[in-house]
C-alpha cells in the first residue's frame, strides 16, 4: 500500500486552484498551500535562502504578501523552536517550486499545514523571478492571493479591490501587534550561550540588570538576545506611559522592530521618547525602533521603492569602514538630510547608500536599521548587543 502523503502532494501539485491578482492587472495561476480564501496586502520579495519560518513569524511582515526569491522553501519543514512571535501577522506567501516532503531531523509538520494552522494563505509553482523584477524595477506593489477560486471569479472585481485596500503608508501597524499586557521573558537561545563576546570577567557574578523592551513588534531573538546576557527583561506595550515605566526601575531601555508606517507610530510614542531621552538611560533601538528615535530628534522618513529584505546585505561602518554583512526587513527608512544636528550617522548602507544607524551625541543612545540579532541571518552585528550590555552595566569600552 502507498503512502498517502505522496498521493495529496501529487493531487495538489496537479490542481491550479489559486491565483495571485496583482493591481495592475497581472495575474498567476498557481496551487494553492496553507489556509483556503483570499487575502490583500503590499507584496515584498526577500532574498535569504533559509530561516523561511522565522521570516513568516516577524511581525514586521504584518499586512504584506510574502514573496521568496529562493525557490527552494518549505524542504525542511517547522519545528515549535523556529518562531519569531506566536501568532503571525504575515497576509500570504508566494513560493517558485511546490512544496516536497520536509527532510529534517527538527521538523515537527510539513509547511502547507502549518501555513494552514497558522490560518497564512499560500500560493506555490508562481514565476517568483518575474515578481521581484516588476518590484524591483517598479516599486512596491499591491496583489490578492485566492487558495481555492470559485467558478464566479471575477479578476475585475478583485483589481477593484486590491485598489481601494488602504496600503502601509499611513498605518499604524505597531499598535495592532503590541502585547496587551507586559510580561516576563526568560528564554534564552537554543544553540551555544557563549557566542557572544563580553570582556567581564565578572558577567556572571552581576547581578541582574532591568532591561524594560518597548514592544512594537518585537522578534522573540531579540528577547532571546537579551536574556542571554543575564538582564532581566520585561516586556511592555507601546502605549505604557513613563510613570509605570519607571516604576520598572529599568537599568535600560530597548525599542523593538514593527511593522507600518513609523510616521503614524511616531504620533503616538513621541513624548514618551523625548521623556525617556532626559533620563539618561540606555537607550537602544532596531529598525523602527532606530526609526522613532530618529522621528522623535526631528528627523524625517519616507517609503522605499522596494525595502531591504534578506539575510546578505552589506553596511559600513562609519567609525573605522569596517563592512558588516547584516539580515534586514524594512520597506521605510530615515531621510538623511533631516537627520537632527544631535545624530551621528553610524551605519551606511552599501547597497544604495541609506542610513543604516545612528548615535545620539553625549547620550548612551543608538539605533539600527537592520536586525543585529538575525534569525535568520549572518552573525556579524551580534555585538549590538554586547555594546548595550556595556553601557547599562557602564563598561567603558577599551580604545572608545
Amino acid at each position: 500500500m502507498k503512502s498517502s502523503k505522496p498521493k495529496l502532494l501529487k493531487d495538489l501539485i496537479n490542481k491550479k486552484n489559486a491565483i495571485l491578482i496583482l493591481e495592475n492587472g497581472d495575474y498567476y495561476w498557481g496551487n494553492g498551500i496553507g489556509a483556503k480564501g483570499q487575502t490583500i496586502g503590499e507584496l515584498c520579495f526577500n532574498t535569504s535562502m533559509t530561516g523561511y519560518q522565522e521570516i513568516i513569524t516577524d511581525p514586521s511582515y504584518a499586512e504584506q504578501i510574502i514573496t521568496f526569491t529562493f525557490p527552494h522553501i518549505g524542504n525542511t519543514g517547522t519545528n515549535i523552536h523556529d518562531n519569531e512571535s506566536k501568532s503571525p501577522v504575515a497576509k500570504g506567501v508566494v513560493l517558485k517550486a511546490n512544496v516536497t516532503v520536509a527532510s529534517n531531523f527538527r521538523s515537527d509538520l510539513n509547511l502547507s499545514e502549518w501555513l494552514k494552522n497558522k490560518n497564512i494563505i499560500g500560493i506555490q509553482g508562481i514565476d517568483t523571478r518575474s515578481i521581484t523584477s516588476l518590484i524591483r524595477e517598479n516599486g512596491y506593489i499591491n496583489g490578492m492571493i485566492i487558495n481555492q477560486v470559485k467558478k464566479d471569479l471575477n479578476i475585475k472585481e478583485a483589481i477593484k479591490s486590491i485598489k481601494s485596500w488602504q496600503g502601509l503608508e499611513g498605518a499604524d501597524l505597531a499598535s495592532v501587534v503590541t502585547c496587551k499586557k507586559q510580561y516576563k521573558w526568560k528564554d534564552k537561545s537554543y544553540f551555544n550561550k557563549n557566542y557572544f563576546n563580553i570582556k567581564n570577567s565578572n558577567f556572571k557574578l552581576n547581578s541582574k540588570k532591568n532591561v524594560i523592551v518597548i514592544d512594537f513588534g518585537v522578534k522573540q531573538n531579540i528577547l532571546r538576545m537579551l536574556a542571554d546576557r543575564n538582564f532581566n527583561v520585561i516586556v511592555v506595550p507601546l502605549t505604557t506611559p513613563l510613570n509605570k515605566i519607571l516604576k520598572l526601575k529599568p537599568d535600560g531601555i530597548f525599542l523593538s522592530n514593527g511593522p507600518g508606517d513609523p510616521k503614524a507610530t511616531s504620533v503616538i510614542v513621541k513624548d514618551l521618547l523625548l521623556k525617556l531621552f532626559n533620563t539618561n538611560l540606555p537607550i537602544y533601538g532596531i529598525c523602527l525602533g532606530h526609526q522613532l528615535i530618529a522621528l522623535a530628534l526631528g528627523a524625517k522618513t519616507e517609503k522605499m521603492r522596494n525595502g531591504h529584505r534578506g539575510a546578505n546585505q552589506p553596511v559600513k561602518y562609519n567609525k573605522n569602514n569596517k563592512v558588516e554583512i547584516t539580515s534586514q526587513n524594512h520597506g521605510f527608512v530615515v531621510k538623511r538630510n533631516t537627520l537632527s544636528e544631535f545624530a551621528i550617522e553610524t551605519y551606511t548602507s552599501l547597497f544604495d547608500g541609506v542610513v543604516e544607524g545612528i548615535k545620539v551625541k553625549n547620550k548612551q543612545i543608538y539605533s539600527v536599521q537592520y536586525h543585529p540579532e538575525a534569525s535568520p541571518g549572518p552573525h556579524d552585528t551580534y555585538g549590538f548587543f554586547d555594546s548595550f550590555y556595556n553601557a547599562v552595566n557602564k563598561i567603558k569600552k577599551k580604545n572608545a
